[in-house]
Order: C-alpha cells, then sequence, then structure tokens
C-alpha cells in the first residue's frame, strides 16, 4: 500500500470540507493549500489510481431532484459473479456495485427518474440474469458528518 505524505494528507482532509462550486475549482482549493492547480490534479489522479480513494466527484441525490434511489442486494453464484456484474453494471441507473462475503454478496444502489423507476429497473436485472433483486428501500435518512482525518 502506498503511504501518504502530509500533502496527500492536507488534499483529502481539505476535500472532505466541500468542493467549490467556481469556474476553477481545482485551482481555488489548490492556491488554499499552497500548491499548483496541476499538482493537485495529478495528486488526485494518483490517489485514485493506487486506490487510495475510490472515487471523487459529485454526490447526487437523486430523492432531493424528484427521483428515487434504492439499496438493493443479490445472492450471486461465484462462478458468475463476473457476468452478473457486467449485466448489472450495464445499467445507467446502477451505481456503487460492491462485492460482499455474505449469502447476499452482490449490493449496489439503483438511481431513477421515478419512484416507479426502481421496480422497473430491478425487474429487467432479475430478467436478465434469472436472479432476484431484493430492495432495501431507505426508511429514514440521518445524516452524521461522517469525516476522517487522513
Amino acid at each position: 500500500m502506498t503511504a501518504l505524505d502530509d500533502t496527500d494528507r492536507r488534499i483529502l482532509n481539505r476535500l472532505q470540507e466541500g468542493f467549490p462550486i467556481t469556474p476553477c475549482p481545482f485551482a481555488d482549493v489548490a492556491a488554499e493549500l499552497g500548491l499548483e492547480e496541476d499538482v493537485l490534479i495529478t495528486r488526485l489522479a494518483h490517489l485514485k489510481e493506487t486506490r487510495l480513494i475510490t472515487r471523487f466527484g459529485p454526490f447526487y441525490d437523486a430523492a432531493a431532484m424528484g427521483g428515487a434511489f434504492c439499496l438493493c442486494a443479490m445472492q450471486v453464484p461465484e462462478v458468475d459473479f463476473d457476468r452478473v456484474a457486467d449485466l448489472v453494471n450495464a445499467h445507467p441507473e446502477v451505481a456503487h456495485n460492491y462485492e460482499r462475503d455474505h449469502a447476499l454478496n452482490m449490493w449496489f444502489v439503483l438511481a431513477t427518474e421515478t419512484e416507479a423507476g426502481i421496480g422497473e429497473v430491478a425487474a429487467r436485472i432479475e430478467a436478465e440474469t434469472g436472479l432476484t433483486v431484493l430492495q432495501f428501500p431507505k426508511e429514514h435518512e440521518f445524516f452524521i458528518g461522517f469525516r476522517v482525518a487522513a
């Protein structure tokens, strides 16, 4: 595993506070950190390539925009996992698809333009894979302000 240096730590700590919506957000954050814009961008790319971070980008709340989202799980035979993952991931409504060490070994989020869209996409995935898609809709939402000091 690649170790973080002080600059990487400062970048990660700063970006957990939010990202500016400005004409030049990378330049703005780089200036706050005493870096050049290209250095910040290169370091972020390196953090992602080395899997020290898994993604860098906006979070869109489908429900707040009038759509819907739902946590889903499937029990996928291990020998067929990659094929099923490819089928599931081919749907643009699918995000955050992860393998888990559990009987329900595939977990993903569906985000659709309508509440009915969740069931429609889940049904298409079931038809394509021959496997049941269990849906776990959100009952309550809690914001805990999770932040990890690098």
